[in-house]
């Protein structure tokens, strides 16, 4: 098949998701959204997460896309069986694949989790860990700033590790050996956050993991794109592309990258 897989994000989190993906799928189209002008979702209630992520899948359906990955925290903890119900075509989150990294990972039985408010206060991670290892104790903290700081570019200054620190130090103590980065933002921080954490505790970016399972459900459906030389990308946000550019251009490598400013739904 040569229609693209479809990545949705509040914002630029979603990207480590594409990088991964492209690492492990380089002959694949790739259509991002970043939908720029309503993150974070992570303050918004559960029934505007889930129209954002209707109308965002409704976008990327009107690019042609065989597969869709939601990637954010939030938006897979709050509407992803929502999005599989109401269509007709694989949907892929982020949580999941994290959940199970993380279990395979511990020692100590003892995880800490961190995201946005909406993630931790919906329980999803907690549920998804426990579902998979009951034994395992997890220990979750919402991180509201490491979004926008992300967003804005600061990941490896004073300001993000004087706000990972006050985040972050509450896990001293607690006996967890990994610690799961649960917003796609967070990956953009991992220097400042493995900082702090220190090198005994084992940081899980589920991006690695997605990007695993969407090579296996195309691989079982047989929809892998079979072109010569690598797929094409394309980049839509729903805010003034500026920063979100400089600052893809920067994680991706790629001084070519430019996105188009898009309107979906109410935005």
């Amino acid at each position: 098949m040569h229609k693209a897989i479809g990545i949705f994000d509040s914002g630029i989190g979603g990207l480590t998701v594409l990088k991964e993906v492209v690492a492990k799928l380089p002959r694949e189209n790739i259509i991002y959204l970043g939908d720029t002008a309503r993150v974070p979702y992570g303050i918004r209630s559960p029934e505007t997460v889930t129209r954002y992520s209707f109308e965002n899948t409704n976008f990327l359906l009107s690019q042609e896309i065989k597969l869709l990955v939601i990637a954010c925290n939030t938006a897979s903890a709050i509407s992803l069986e929502e999005v599989k119900k109401e269509y007709p075509l694989p949907v892929i989150g982020v949580l999941e694949p994290g959940a199970i990294a993380a279990t395979a990972s511990t020692r100590s039985r003892s995880v800490g989790v961190i995201g946005t408010e909406a993630t931790i206060a919906s329980g999803a991670y907690e549920k998804a860990i426990r579902r998979i290892a009951p034994d395992v104790t997890v220990h979750s903290r919402a991180c509201p700033l490491f979004v926008p700081l992300a967003e804005e570019g600061w990941t490896d200054n004073d300001v993000a590790a004087l706000v990972a620190e006050r985040y972050l130090a509450p896990f001293r103590g607690t006996g967890i050996d990994t610690l799961v980065l649960g917003c796609t933002h967070y990956p953009l921080l991992k220097s400042v956050i493995a900082g702090v954490m220190g090198p005994a505790i084992t940081l899980i970016d589920s991006a690695t993991e997605t990007a695993k399972e969407v090579a296996g459900v195309l691989e079982k459906l047989r929809w892998k794109g079979n072109g010569q030389g690598e797929g094409a990308r394309k980049f839509y946000v729903t805010d003034s592309p500026v920063r979100f550019e400089k600052i893809g251009k920067r994680f991706l490598g790629d001084e070519s990258l430019r996105a188009e400013q898009v309107r979906v739904g109410g935005t």
